[in-house]
């Protein structure tokens, strides 16, 4: 007996020969086959024209996707929340103390567009195992079109806004405090009490600093007045150095506002640095931290206290965060040339 190859389209083609087909190809096999052949042409893709398959794709989301990184220090876990961007024009007015062509180089080097910068925005929610703690609360989406996404993003991450018992603000400007109320004055989490920096509160609500500030800057001091005015003892002035919920600390980061503070945050032996807008994008600002950004209220002591802090976490290889870090937004940050750079923490499934 001659064996054959196989065909393919026999669902037994390994038992089978040539010599045996007198045999197993009667009537009765015959119809079975043209019943399997019909059923695999009905189940079998149907060609369309070019107009029909496009019909079946879904259209491009054209949105990003929840956005939220997690990550574990000591007992303590961490949800660090994206909340949208703006966009802020490059040119001699951004980096006030460098060359725009410095800057535009900086970005070329970090792979980022030259004529435009997106600066995210991202609150971190802080579960300490006793308290749910908010740090900063974003743009309550009254910065733009782009703004405005941390809700969503607080519902893909399990968080009830009713179950944040304690906000920690850095500081007053609009993208740190928009969040606290709804567009429509309602408090956005209403069972949380607000801590703030004494050294902030003391500027911002000093009715001479107002009346002697710009006016490009009364528009934030009247967000200020309408954000805290009528929250009473809702709102706790903290100070420098003080221990504002168990295991956070806060540091003086003085510069960027008149108060502006960072916190170190300690779960047993582990530790991390949340440095609100110590530094703004780090490509740019640890990259060259000598440089003063247009938000930089006094740049010289901005300058000082950014190096000094960053020069504390490359030499303590400490674990950071910062607001307008994107995400992941935290990791260590390790001496580079005459600046800084930062490497993020790997993202992982598991904490």
């Amino acid at each position: 007996m001659r064996n054959v190859a196989a065909s393919p389209r026999d669902p037994a083609n390994h038992e089978r020969n040539d010599a045996m087909a007198p045999d197993w190809m009667n009537r009765r096999t015959l119809l079975g086959t043209a019943t399997v052949a019909a059923a695999a042409t009905a189940a079998a893709p149907v060609m369309m024209s070019g107009a029909a398959r496009a019909q079946t794709v879904p259209a491009q989301a054209n949105a990003q996707l929840p956005g939220s990184f997690r990550y574990k220090v000591g007992s303590f876990e961490l949800t660090s929340l994206f909340d949208g961007y703006g966009t802020r024009p490059i040119d001699e007015k951004f980096v006030v103390n460098a060359p725009v062509d410095q800057v535009q180089a900086a970005l070329r080097d970090a792979f980022r567009p030259t004529d435009a910068l997106r600066i995210t925005y991202t609150p971190t929610v802080v579960h300490t195992g006793s308290q749910v703690v908010l740090l900063d609360t974003g743009s309550g989406g009254k910065l733009g079109p782009t703004t405005g996404m941390m809700s969503r993003n607080l519902a893909a991450a399990g968080i009830d806004p009713a179950s944040i018992t304690v906000i920690v603000i850095s500081h007053f400007h609009g993208d740190h405090i928009s969040g606290i109320k709804t567009t429509d004055g309602k408090l956005a989490f209403p069972n949380a009490e607000i801590l703030v920096p004494e050294a902030e509160w003391a500027f911002w609500m000093d009715d001479g600093q107002m009346s002697r500030a710009p006016a490009g800057m009364q528009q934030a001091f009247a967000l200020v007045r309408s954000t805290f005015g009528d929250l009473g003892d809702r709102v706790r002035r903290y100070k420098d150095g003080e221990e504002v919920v168990p295991g956070f600390q806060a540091v003086a980061a003085y510069g960027h506002t008149p108060g502006h503070t960072a916190l170190q945050i300690s779960s047993g032996s582990d530790t991390v640095m949340a440095l609100a807008d110590t530094t703004n994008v780090p490509f740019l600002f640890a990259r060259n931290p000598d440089w003063s950004a247009v938000f930089d209220m006094d740049a010289a002591m901005a300058r000082a206290t950014r190096r000094k802090l960053l020069d504390r976490l490359a030499t303590d290889r400490a674990l950071a965060f910062g607001y307008h870090w994107g995400l992941p937004n935290a990791g260590h940050v390790r001496r580079e040339g005459d600046g800084y750079a930062f490497a993020p923490l790997a993202y992982v499934q598991t904490l």
